[in-house]
């Protein structure tokens, strides 16, 4: 299994906008599917996106229209383009494989604020 290390996070304004990177210690080219979740404070994790091998993408309701997942196979990197951000979208965010399932990250924090 690959190890998985998130950045990009930080502090932004309502309406504003951020890349998440989840960058992986070996090759992600095999794994089938690749997802973000987000976890708020007293909140529980939740499943924001994910994107399979082939390129297809969904999303979470309160994020879809906003939120762009995609993958590097090259630079093994799966990113999170973060649109219209809001106060709701505050949470620390981390990526996961999916299909095959695989270890929870650190994670990195996204605090959306005026």
């Amino acid at each position: 299994q690959v190890q998985l290390l998130e950045s990009g996070g930080g502090l932004v304004q309502p309406g504003g906008s951020l890349r998440l990177s989840c960058a992986a210690s070996g090759s992600i080219a095999n794994i089938n599917t690749m997802g973000w979740y987000r976890q708020a404070p007293g909140k529980q994790r939740e499943w924001v996106a994910s994107i399979f091998s082939g390129g297809t993408t969904y999303y979470a309701g309160s994020v879809k229209g906003r939120f762009t997942i995609s993958r590097d196979n090259v630079k093994n990197t799966v990113y999170l383009q973060m649109n219209s951000l809001t106060p709701e979208d505050t949470a620390v965010y981390y990526c996961r494989t999916i299909l095959p399932a695989g270890s929870w990250g650190q994670g990195t924090q996204v605090t959306v604020s005026s």
